[in-house]
């Protein structure tokens, strides 16, 4: 086997251990993820610079079995610290917990710097903010503070939903079409209507009302207004 061939199948196998892990493995970064990705990025990386192919491949079965496993026991509440760490009180009641802070060794300024990030600039106004194992801030506003709900006015809002796309870069998506009863006549005669080309669609999607919503290459405002800045030298 050659060493062309050895990283192809070196980095298939990683990716079919990768998908066999689960999306939580490489999205929600906890301790444990990550030293499960640094370990097996170890370990596919060894026949790079060896000729052991299948015995990397042996060692990185291992650790995903061993990581399942561990996933699998993460499911009890009783085990649980085990593998993560309880979440650490910041912010309490808007006032800053010192002692929070010193455990996960995180500066003031950082704190403040990471609470602006969330839109929050006083920590008066904040009810309670942790820091989660996953090393992300989470914020709870005092109800004061807190963004105003359709149910704190009364007011019935629609259900929210997600534009089925039926059109990307030009081409033509037939399975949504196809799980929307829909056809390319159908769609063909909407993109006409609109007076588009096909070529020149970015996106194109479909409202539950069945209304077709089309983006183009080409911008609906060419004025030289506010609404047509191009940050650069573009203008």
């Amino acid at each position: 086997m050659d060493f062309l061939t050895h990283n192809i199948l070196i980095f298939v196998s990683g990716f079919l251990f990768l998908k066999f892990t689960g999306k939580k493995a490489i999205s929600q970064m906890h301790t444990f993820d990550l030293l499960f990705i640094i370990v097996i990025g170890n370990s596919i990386s060894q026949p790079l610079q060896k000729s052991n192919v299948w015995v990397a491949i042996l060692y990185t079965l291992i650790f995903v079995l061993l990581y399942k496993f561990f996933m699998y026991i993460s499911l009890n509440n009783k085990l649980r610290w085990i593998l993560y760490e309880s979440p650490t009180v910041l912010i309490r009641n808007g006032d800053i917990d010192r002692k929070g802070l010193k455990k996960v060794r995180l500066p003031v300024d950082e704190l403040l710097a990471q609470l602006r990030e969330k839109g929050y600039s006083d920590t008066k106004n904040i009810a309670i903010a942790l820091l989660e194992d996953s090393g992300k801030i989470s914020v709870i506003p005092k109800e004061k503070y807190r963004p105003v709900q359709p149910n704190d006015l009364k007011l019935k809002v629609q259900k929210e939903y997600i534009p089925i796309p039926v059109v990307m870069d030009g081409q033509i998506l037939d399975h949504n079409l196809k799980y929307l009863n829909l056809n390319r006549d159908w769609l063909n005669k909407k993109i006409h209507n609109k007076n588009a080309d096909l070529k020149d669609i970015i996106l194109a999607t479909v409202s539950p009302s069945g209304t077709l919503f089309i983006d183009t290459n080409n911008p609906h405002n060419e004025d030289k207004g506010f609404y047509s800045y191009k940050p650069g030298e573009d203008n």
